[in-house]
């Protein structure tokens, strides 16, 4: 009978370490496939999940317009595709002025799991809800504390479940005993019993304890790849400015507020002067409302508050003597030791803005949507095209070069930022 009794426990031991393991298992593959989760941290910079146009085209049906298996190849690698000579992908290069897709370090079941959220975008997302105005684009953010709480609850039971278990066995155990007259010395406590079951099973403990250990060390592996990194980073600023309204529909150019980006290794913080070129005349009197990080305010308001730093009079159109200085939050941070030049980006690159800072024009607060990592820029500095049409140093510099280097360098008819130079470590760590 204890022989039967001992090996119930086993059993019932082993499948709840089973299930421990399996949910261990099923947590971490779920966050591995989370769609919504992937497309941000790899897709959003350059497109939306609808048919508006960012960086690159929209999303929208592009699993029904391409088959699975050329997306694949297209999303790992979009250079080696339009080298092997593919009509889609040499016609979407010519498109869009012959800018490659950087590399995606996604595998195969995660480019499932982003076209699947690609062809579902409504899966997991928040609808929209009417503000106090009647406006319905009010957008509320999912609120994962729900899974917390499963979560804990699940732990919960367990813990109950294996309480439960134990002293189900030890009452077993002791009745037995004494209905065979004999003295019960087995284990009275559940620490005891816990001793003697990891005692018995040690092969099952060992396999625990390696696929905890594991567990750990890859979850701190990948806390540790997140350190430095603030992509989705949006403080709040002292003025409620929308980059939506500025950017987006009054289609003023990024440039005109942002000018030292095009000769000037910072792009710069326009100051209020620049603020006021077009607020003098606009100065909130109509009473409109905008939104803002899914809430609504005042134009009024917020214009005043450029007026009261400004310390300037709207009424009488006169500054007085004690403007002070708004104190902006910056959103974007490089570490020290990296050199970055908005003007070798913007001017000689002849990038957008958008290929860094993300739909800017869509964006009613700005937030660090690119991850700035190293990774990141070498892999675009990788698949980069340089512009060298109508550049006399380029032409130069071709005429100059050995038949050799030239056909390894412009062999493919493309001369890219790594070939140039860019992945030299002294470019951004001088």
């Amino acid at each position: 009978m204890n022989k039967i009794t001992n090996t119930t426990k086993r059993n019932t031991l082993f499948k709840v370490t089973l299930f421990c393991l399996s949910f261990l298992f099923l947590q971490i593959n779920s966050y591995s496939q989370d769609g919504k989760k992937l497309f941000k941290a790899n897709c959003a910079a350059c497109h939306s999940v609808g048919s508006n146009k960012v960086v690159g085209p929209g999303l929208q049906g592009i699993s029904e317009k391409y088959d699975r298996e050329w997306l694949g190849k297209w999303i790992k690698n979009s250079g080696d595709l339009i080298a092997s000579g593919d009509g889609d992908a040499k016609a979407i290069f010519e498109e869009y002025n012959k800018v490659i897709m950087p590399p995606q370090p996604v595998d195969d079941s995660q480019i499932d799991a982003i076209l699947e959220y690609i062809s579902n975008p409504s899966d997991g997302e928040a609808g929209p809800v009417a503000d106090v105005a009647g406006a319905s684009n009010v957008v509320v953010e999912e609120d994962n504390s729900t899974m917390v709480y499963i979560f804990a609850a699940a732990i919960l039971l367990l813990v109950i479940l294996v309480f439960t278990l134990n002293r189900t066995g030890l009452f077993l155990r002791e009745a037995v005993a004494k209905n065979e007259g004999q003295e019960y010395t087995g284990p009275t406590t559940l620490w005891q019993s816990f001793r003697e079951l990891m005692r018995k099973n040690q092969g099952i403990v060992a396999a625990v304890i390696i696929v905890l250990f594991f567990g750990g060390l890859l979850d701190l592996m990948d806390g540790a790849f997140k350190i430095g990194v603030h992509q989705g980073y949006k403080p709040e600023q002292p003025i409620k400015f929308s980059h939506k309204i500025h950017a987006g529909d009054d289609k003023i150019d990024c440039n005109y507020c942002h000018s030292s980006a095009r000769h000037s290794k910072t792009s710069g913080i326009p100051s209020l002067n620049v603020c006021m070129n077009c607020h003098k005349a606009i100065d909130g009197s109509s009473g409109k409302t905008f939104m803002y990080d899914g809430k609504q305010y005042s134009m009024t308001e917020e214009i005043q508050k450029i007026y009261d730093y400004l310390d300037y009079d709207k009424e009488t159109q006169t500054y007085g003597d004690n403007p002070t200085p708004v104190k902006w939050v910056k959103v974007h941070n490089l570490p020290d030791h990296v050199f970055f030049s908005h003007e070798q980006h913007v001017t000689v690159g002849e990038q957008k803005c958008q290929t860094c800072h993300g739909p800017v024009e869509e964006m009613e607060v700005v937030d660090q949507h690119a991850p700035l990592t190293m990774k990141w820029c070498v892999e675009c500095h990788k698949e980069t095209a340089v512009s060298t049409e109508g550049n006399g140093y380029y032409e130069e510099m071709h005429k100059r070069m050995t038949p050799e280097f030239k056909d390894k360098v412009m062999g493919d008819g493309v001369l890219t930022v790594k070939e140039n130079g860019g992945w030299e470590c002294a470019k951004c760590h001088y």
